[in-house]
């Protein structure tokens, strides 16, 4: 398995790869300095497994970088390494199509526990930007228990148990086929759950519903 990792500060990925070796011992690096090294791994007729790239590196303008890797490879999944915590840039970037954003400023096991569930699949998530979306959606007038406890009572008469159950496992950002293992249900169940989990959230995709989801006391 080779992971692409662009970024220009060489501390930062020797420590990236020293830790991301313990996905096994098949695992390779390619190293991508500025956005042209970039570019040229981008053409390369075998695609990495993984990008990891920086938001902001040698010859990027704004997001331009992480639009074309997507746009080019759009099998490979890509996780955004930055300095930045700012949870509306991350919602916009996981818009984009990001799978994943890890801020510099987390642990190494953090992101290599992020990797792991980008790789099966899933999209990470930072805690912080779940938190900030459920402050944001609170009315002004409203306590966070009394917002948690309406959304629990309605989520409660919109869905049935199997559906919650599939909604707590998509909060701890399980990909489909790990649902429907731990679920006992086909692949095809699960995506009808998450359907009818989309329209009772009034939500778009997984992230949001996620969001909606750390709102659920017990979830």
């Amino acid at each position: 398995m080779r992971i692409l990792i662009a970024d220009d500060h060489r501390l930062i990925v020797e420590g990236v790869k020293l830790k991301l070796a313990e996905l096994g011992n098949d695992t390779e690096f390619q190293v991508a300095m500025d956005v042209d090294e970039l570019r040229r791994a981008i053409r390369e007729e075998s695609p990495p497994a993984l990008a990891l790239v920086d938001l902001t590196m040698p010859g990027s303008h704004g997001n331009d970088h992480l639009v074309e890797l997507i746009q080019q490879l759009p099998g490979v999944p890509v996780i955004v390494l930055s300095g930045s915590e700012d949870p509306v840039l991350i919602k916009q970037l996981l818009a984009m199509g990001v799978q994943g954003f890890i801020p510099k400023a987390y642990s190494s096991d953090v992101m290599l526990s992020a990797v792991r569930l980008v790789l099966s699949g899933g999209v990470y998530v930072p805690p912080m930007m779940l938190q900030a979306a459920n402050d944001a959606a609170l009315p002004a007038h409203a306590a966070p228990a009394e917002s948690a406890a309406s959304m629990e009572d309605r989520l409660r008469k919109l869905l049935t148990e199997r559906q919650l159950d599939v909604l707590r496992l998509l909060s701890h950002g399980k990909p489909n086929k790990v649902i429907a293992r731990d679920l006992g249900i086909s692949e095809g169940t699960v995506k009808i759950h998450l359907a009818a989990i989309f329209r009772a959230l009034n939500v778009r995709n997984r992230v949001e519903a996620v969001v909606a989801s750390r709102r659920i006391n017990g979830l």
